[in-house]
């Protein structure tokens, strides 16, 4: 009995250790990297964003794991030359609330994005979506495509693929508490001690810009809050992707694709060249590169989306398959 009581106290002194230790981290983060934009209200809570520039107006959605700072490596500051630019940290990353149990499937973040257009004021955005976010411009589209000028996706997860990347394997957890438990003990000690391997996987080949951890906001993924809805995002993010894509051939609104030939998350091949091969009025363009492409090469991607964004001025609705109007 007393070696059972001995052995539950040493496991509850860990596990405070561990909780102290991740609240060091996660004041360190905050202290490192303070919210740089302004704050509102929708359902879920406080939102964070960035709203500069003016012009024609531009939604950038990061992708999963990320916030604001994945585009403020000098790709805002650019588009804001002619453009009104909004970046947002979407609802439970960055700096933005979310309940815990808030439904995170790609249509549910994209009605959260038209909330989100409707309390900033923003009309007939081209949507600049990366990764995930990509994902979450297509559900967007395919749910209101009427509401967007068009899409302008950044390495985007777009189609049902084989085996995810190692770099995911962590975030695989199906019950809500042991992800919270996770994320208050193990999960900062854990990315600590794989970030080279991580950012090896994430940036490679590229090397990882040297203001990636604050002014790209990379030290917030120590945030206990990062990881649990990093995960619950990532366990959900397939929930209706299969009919989702069903629908692509349905979407009104030009959609051009921005892809790097090395990317070591998503397959160029097969969420970018298989895409465009099924629905020819799609656009592609292959860089070199890895799949941090608004970290890495924000002139690149700035480049991309202005262009993007000449051709898609107006109110230009396809009905057919029509790829001139991409290239």
């Amino acid at each position: 009995m007393y070696v059972l009581l001995g052995l539950l106290s040493l496991l509850i002194l860990c596990g405070l250790g561990l909780a102290l230790n991740t609240l060091l981290w996660k004041r360190r983060a905050v202290q490192t990297v303070p919210p740089r934009g302004a704050f509102t209200r929708i359902s879920t809570g406080r939102l964070h964003y960035l709203d500069v520039g003016a012009g024609p107006e531009i939604l950038l959605i990061h992708g999963l794991g990320g916030q604001m700072g994945n585009f403020d490596c000098g790709l805002i500051d650019d588009l804001a030359r002619d453009h009104r630019v909004i970046a947002i940290d979407r609802p439970g990353m960055g700096y933005s609330d979310r309940p815990m149990t808030h439904p995170c499937a790609l249509a549910d973040h994209a009605e959260l994005m038209f909330e989100i257009m409707d309390k900033l004021e923003i009309h007939n955005p081209l949507v600049v979506g990366h990764s995930l976010g990509g994902a979450i411009a297509m559900a967007m589209a395919v749910q209101d495509a009427e509401r967007l000028r068009g899409l302008a996706l950044l390495a985007p997860l777009t189609l049902r693929a084989g085996t995810p990347a190692e770099v995911f394997d962590g975030l695989r957890i199906r019950s809500d508490f042991l992800r919270w438990l996770t994320a208050w003990t193990v999960a900062t000690p854990a990315a600590l001690r794989q970030a080279d391997a991580v950012i090896d996987q994430v940036y490679g080949p590229e090397e990882m810009p040297p203001n990636a951890p604050t002014q790209g906001g990379a030290m917030l993924t120590l945030r206990p809050s990062h990881f649990y809805n990093t995960s619950r995002d990532y366990m959900q993010s397939g929930d209706g992707r299969d009919e989702m894509s069903r629908k692509y051939a349905g979407v009104t609104v030009p959609v051009r694709l921005l892809y790097g030939t090395e990317d070591r998350i998503l397959d160029p091949q097969i969420h970018g060249a298989k895409l465009v091969g099924r629905h020819p009025q799609m656009g592609l363009k292959l860089v070199p590169g890895g799949h941090m492409l608004p970290l890495t090469q924000p002139k690149v991607c700035a480049e991309f989306i202005r262009e993007a964004s000449d051709k898609m001025r107006g109110s230009l609705t396809i009905r057919r398959a029509s790829p001139e109007v991409y290239r």
